[in-house]
């Protein structure tokens, strides 16, 4: 058998994580030699870092996080494995690793064959220089031949949809241009491996399927992809295989559909969602998500009113937006679609925070598991600012003594009232 394309083994990155004391509380006192001599202590240990090579950490205490622990998989040519997992999971970690960004700690990772990664908005871009001279910079950085960038260099120009910009400097550019014209060097060059992160939720929806056809087309030619997302629907109709990072350690390795499930049952449950504040951004975004259930977090009855809400943050007016989500199902099957235009509900008027509020009088849904997928984006076919996966989960429930084999999620996803009849086969033929 044939030797796999990547190979991981015994993988782990640490990272030192420097703390600032609190002195003596809110109410205690700190003697001065006190203060003195933990300063003393901290130059003493920065110093012997410096010397030692040692990364030089800011703070009174130091604490070791292990960001990957003791990682082992293979990845064989022609694989399109996708990587999910909560945020802080290490799945970032593990792919600036795999592209040669960051050194691991220890470990061994072999790669048989040609790497080209795109895991944030205008890696290996110079800001100064055009579109045209970052396709041939990025091209050498992954080593091809000024032959080789000019054979593709049409396509590429093609795929972004940059022609009318190619020779403008990229740091006009807007970050959908960035991820374009990124994404089109990067998979257009014929690299054996294709490293991707969760950047392609900055484009638009139309480049977006774009970019997921481009990947599927890399993978049949027999290259290798690895792909980060939060979207299970990109997962699942994407790659074959999948593997769940928990805490920097491989949870689960196997196929897409028994990754998804691990991940959408254990630990991964947002009954309500808070953007983490280490997520700044400028642009607008989803702050909050709260789903109201009628028996509390998680647990809704059949039949019973439902209400969610969603936070919308943006920094100026919003003049356009469009606001979507749907209701998925735990075979990851969108149920329920609701969708509203930011401006016909007056929303954004203020900068700041906005609150929509969707509410379902009767909520039909049979029995079973269901979470929520959240877009925000410009009007249809326009930028997406953002989208969130695998959030607001709840049960639907019924009380009654409905016979069993009719309630379950996989029989139907609705239960609507209906009636049956009997009409006489004779009177009807006459009919």
């Amino acid at each position: 058998m044939a030797s796999p394309i990547i190979s991981v083994e015994n993988l782990s990155k640490r990272y030192m994580v420097g703390h600032r004391e609190t002195r003596g509380g809110q109410y205690g006192y700190t003697a001065l030699r006190d203060v003195v001599a933990q300063e003393v202590r901290n130059v003493t240990r920065k110093a012997a870092d410096l010397l030692r090579g040692r990364q030089v950490i800011q703070g009174d205490s130091v604490e070791e996080f292990w960001a990957l622990k003791d990682l082992n998989f293979d990845v064989r040519q022609g694989e399109v494995v996708g990587i999910i997992g909560r945020n802080g999971a290490g799945k970032s970690t593990l792919l600036k690793v795999l592209s040669r960004i960051t050194e691991p700690t220890s470990g061994r990772i072999t790669l048989r064959g040609r790497v080209a990664s795109l895991l944030e908005v205008g890696t290996g871009f110079h800001p100064e220089l055009t579109g045209r001279e970052n396709i041939y910079l990025n091209g050498a950085i992954l080593g091809m031949t000024r032959a080789e960038i000019r054979k593709k260099f049409d396509e590429i120009v093609a795929f972004a949809e940059v022609d009318r910009f190619l020779d403008t400097p990229v740091k006009r550019y807007s970050s959908g241009m960035y991820v374009r014209l990124a994404f089109a060097v990067a998979a257009h060059l014929e690299p054996e491996i294709l490293i991707v992160d969760e950047v392609l939720a900055v484009g638009d929806s139309e480049f977006q399927k774009k970019c997921l056809g481009k990947m599927g087309e890399v993978s049949r030619l027999g290259r290798t992809v690895l792909l980060v997302s939060h979207n299970m629907a990109s997962i699942a109709a994407l790659a074959g295989r999948a593997l769940v990072l928990d805490q920097g350690s491989i949870a689960i390795d196997g196929p897409v559909s028994d990754a998804i499930s691990f991940y959408n049952s254990n630990g991964s449950r947002q009954f309500a969602y808070f953007r983490p504040p280490e997520k700044p951004t400028s642009i607008p975004h989803i702050q909050r998500i709260e789903v109201a259930p009628s028996e509390g977090p998680g647990l809704h009855r059949f039949g019973e009113p439902l209400e969610i809400r969603f936070w919308i943050g943006h920094e100026k007016l919003m003049d356009r937006g469009y606001f979507s989500f749907q209701i998925i199902n735990g075979s990851q099957q969108p149920v329920i679609h609701a969708e509203i235009s930011c401006t016909s509900l007056n929303v954004g008027e203020r900068p700041g925070c906005s609150v929509l509020v969707c509410r379902f009088p009767h909520l039909r849904l049979n029995v079973g598991e269901y979470f929520l997928r959240a877009y925000l984006s410009e009007p249809p076919g326009g930028e997406v600012y953002e989208v969130l996966d695998g959030v607001g989960y709840f049960d639907v429930y019924r009380p009654d003594t409905a016979p069993p084999w009719g309630w379950r999620a996989e029989v139907c996803t609705h239960y609507e009232d209906y009636t049956w009849n009997t009409v006489d086969a004779t009177a009807e033929n006459a009919l």
